[in-house]
């Protein structure tokens, strides 16, 4: 179900994006490409259509994004940060860290003995 959500989305955030790309801010549009007197669709239908497009649109998306929150796959068991799991594995916590000694060094420490 979150899938389909998520795809659902999607869908809609294209659609949202296309139809606010075809208005234009000055009340021109879509309508302003027509220059014939025998439309189907006045040119306050067509500006009427995109607006109510949007808002449906805005709204389902609004919808959707809720929708998709309430079916995000939680797992049941919960699991300790990294950090803690390292301090709980830790040997002696309180030494000091040993640093690894070049091979070089060891050779010539017991050549020297």
């Amino acid at each position: 179900m979150y899938t389909l959500a998520i795809v659902l989305i999607f869908i809609v955030c294209l659609l949202l994006v296309l139809i606010v790309l075809v208005q234009n801010s000055k009340g021109g549009g879509l309508a302003s490409s027509f220059s014939s007197n025998n439309q189907i669709m006045g040119v306050r239908r067509t500006t009427d259509f995109l607006e109510k497009a949007t808002w449906v649109l805005a709204g389902s998306l609004l919808v959707l994004c809720i929708l998709a929150s309430a079916f995000i796959p939680r797992d049941k068991t919960v699991k300790d940060s990294i950090i803690s799991e390292q301090v709980q594995t830790a040997v002696d916590p309180t030494a000091a860290p040993s640093f690894p000694v070049p091979a070089d060094q060891n050779q010539d420490a017991n050549n020297a003995k």
